[in-house]
């Protein structure tokens, strides 16, 4: 975006396009060099000019506090259709409960929350513990993996299959689908993985209307919105389009980020090895170094942030990858430490705080636990070169590992 196309109220001085928005592959591990320049160059509030998928402008937040403020004003901010999910086939269901406002985000969470409760989530926990030692077993004794390819892709989708009732023989085509969703740039394959998604999801909710089953699906037609009606094809439909897309990815994303990290530093892999009881904490701080995803809010008026006036539909980001490294709240906030306790929004934050942040914690500590019991000392397998996708995903798009 050239200056002269940017909006009156953007300052040039303030309009820059990001490296890490560029959605492509770098070789060097992001959350050590670009997030911290990016501390180190910008100010609180920049209009990127690639900050969304298909090179859309919005504005980056880089302070924690600010972002927080923006996540518990849901009266300035929307999150109403922010994805443009829907908009990109023609439709206009919502993703339920990520892109709605109150008061509906109310009812939905008062329906959802229950069964995605700390107690119910760890009653999964043998569930997660089978699915995690069955891929295990597949390569334990090979002496080496491909980790995206062989864990950390099938291991959530198991999971989030297993929770739907749908089955796991398409997993190759959902993983098709998920990818062009969320790491592609082109909003033609973006749209036509949508289509391909929702027709699906579609045709399984038919198919209990017609036939219920005893399964988590048939069960979202009990739960009652406002006035006590029941939730109709479009709601059960978007909350199901919410749990493929963020199950499907998020903790993929994430365990890539973190067997990277251990196969990178071997001292900290042998901590969490002599001492598993710190796994739980170390799933914290590797959410708050790695938590992958920029999303956003949408003015709902026009506003001002540290004197910069942001306009009705203009987006403002939640980029947790950089908030969270904020020098303002953490001391060498690109170092992992497992002992910090810190404070992140890897998992939203607000009213919109993630419906699955247990599950998604219980899915982590479940996978290293198992992982660091039957594999030795693993590290980068010979000749591998480390490589990172920046956007608003930032992941291992490949880790090859191995051991003695």
């Amino acid at each position: 975006m050239s200056t002269a196309t940017l909006p009156s109220h953007v300052p040039p001085e303030l309009a820059v396009r990001l490296p890490y928005y560029a959605r492509e592959i770098v070789k060097d591990c992001p959350q050590e060099t670009l997030i911290p320049e990016m501390h180190r160059t910008l100010g609180p509030i920049t209009y990127v000019t690639n900050i969304f998928p298909g090179d859309k402008p919005g504005w980056l937040l880089t302070g924690y506090d600010d972002t927080m403020a923006m996540l518990r004003d849901a009266d300035n901010y929307t999150k109403n259709g922010m994805g443009q999910w829907s908009q990109s086939i023609g439709e206009n269901w919502l993703v339920v409960p990520t892109e709605v406002d109150p008061p509906m985000h109310t009812h939905y969470r008062k329906a959802l929350n229950p069964s995605f409760s700390p107690q119910k989530m760890a009653a999964m926990k043998d569930d997660l513990r089978r699915r995690a030692t069955d891929l295990i077993d597949k390569f334990k004794d090979r002496k080496e993996c491909d980790f995206i390819n062989e864990f950390s892709e099938r291991y959530p989708i198991y999971i989030v299959l297993d929770l739907l009732g749908l089955p796991q023989d398409r997993m190759a085509e959902f993983l098709i689908w998920e990818k062009d969703m969320l790491h592609s740039n082109d909003w033609e394959v973006r749209s036509a993985a949508v289509r391909q998604t929702v027709a699906y999801l579609k045709e399984e909710i038919a198919l209990r209307r017609a036939t219920p089953l005893d399964d988590y699906l048939t069960r979202l037609f009990d739960h009652e919105a406002e006035d006590g009606r029941k939730w109709n094809d479009e709601e059960v439909l978007g909350h199901c389009f919410n749990l493929f897309l963020g199950g499907l990815d998020t903790v993929t994303t994430m365990l890539g980020n973190i067997f990277m990290h251990l196969a990178r530093y071997p001292e900290q892999q042998r901590e969490l090895r002599e001492h598993p009881d710190r796994i739980v904490l170390a799933v914290e701080e590797f959410l708050r170094v790695y938590g992958p995803v920029t999303a956003f809010r949408i003015a709902a008026r026009e506003l001002e942030i540290h004197g910069q006036k942001i306009m009705p539909g203009e987006y403002v980001s939640v980029a947790t990858p950089v908030i969270n490294q904020d020098p303002k709240m953490h001391d060498s906030p690109s170092q992992v430490r497992f002992d910090r306790k810190a404070a992140h929004v890897a998992l939203g934050g607000g009213i919109h705080k993630c419906l699955g942040m247990h599950l998604a914690r219980f899915e982590m500590q479940t996978a290293l636990e198992e992982l660091l019991k039957a594999i030795p000392q693993f590290r980068l397998k010979d000749g591998f070169e480390p490589s990172y996708f920046v956007g608003n995903i930032t992941f291992v798009p490949k880790l090859e590992l191995q051991w003695d």
